[in-house]
């Protein structure tokens, strides 16, 4: 059996939501950025309810000067590095 990593959709979010404040970036900048209509699909990343596309991340990542490996967020990023590795047959 091989490790399968899952992303964590809610931390994820909250991470994202960080970077934002901490770039002094609001939604309606991401949204104008992102060339969005409005910034629903931005609220549902930021809450966990969905994650952008890989395009939408690279341009997130680009907007926000971090690598896309510091956006998302794994199951295995809140078990720690002395835990048991999870298993999930495919």
């Amino acid at each position: 059996m091989t490790e399968y990593p899952v992303i964590d959709t809610l931390a994820t979010g909250r991470r994202i939501k960080e970077l934002c404040r901490s770039n002094r970036i609001s939604v309606n900048e991401v949204r104008e950025f992102m060339g969005f209509e409005n910034p629903q699909a931005i609220y549902k990343w930021m809450r966990g309810e969905s994650i952008p596309s890989i395009d939408n991340l690279y341009a997130l990542s680009r907007l926000l000067n971090t690598p896309i490996d510091d956006i998302i967020k794994g199951a295995d990023d809140r078990r720690g590095a002395s835990a048991s590795p999870i298993f999930i047959n495919r």
